[in-house]
């Protein structure tokens, strides 16, 4: 009974060995036709371009790290009158609750005299502010030069195309308030 029992085991296994090696075989023979069938398309690759090196033009130029050169451009800008001198003082000292605010956010809505001394009534973000001559106003380091009924007076410091600060004029007339 042993010796059969091992006998059926053994058929069992050759026959299984028999469809396993078909397979495969199978397999392998329709892996070697798609391989036949299907041929790679790799376009070629272009010729590179040639390197032509450009020839330095720029050697007989000024070198602009010459210190002759250097020496003159200091020379000359110790020469003009330094405009720091306007920005310094505006910088040193502490800024006031208007120079938050650009100017042409604000409008002049009258004027008045305190003890002969002429105010201005500036509003800002729907609050009222006095203003005296001497009081700093936008954000261009304005200083308040005068005040009359219709207008108010400023000097401002601002930075022109070639850097350096300047002063200008600027006004804020006084508005109508529309009904």
């Amino acid at each position: 009974m042993r010796t059969l029992s091992f006998l059926w085991i053994a058929v069992a296994a050759v026959g299984l060995t028999g469809c396993l090696g078909s397979e495969q075989e199978d397999l392998r023979r329709w892996m070697a036709e798609q391989r036949a069938q299907v041929k790679p398309n790799v376009p070629p690759i272009t010729e590179p371009k040639k390197f032509t090196p450009q020839a330095y033009t720029e050697g007989a130029a000024i070198d602009p790290f010459n210190m002759q050169k250097l020496t003159q451009a200091l020379r000359r800008d110790s020469a003009q009158p330094s405009t720091s001198g306007l920005i310094a003082p505006e910088l040193a000292r502490r800024k006031e609750a208007l120079e938050a605010f650009p100017l042409d956010s604000m409008a002049m809505v009258g004027s008045l005299s305190r003890n002969g001394e002429p105010v201005a009534l500036i509003t800002v973000d729907k609050l009222l502010y006095q203003v005296r001559v001497g009081n700093y106003l936008g954000l261009n380091y304005g200083r308040i030069t005068r005040i009359s009924e219709t207008e108010l007076g400023l000097r401002e410091i601002v930075q022109d195309a070639a850097g350096e600060w300047i002063e200008r004029v600027a006004t804020l007339q006084l508005q109508e308030r529309s009904k």
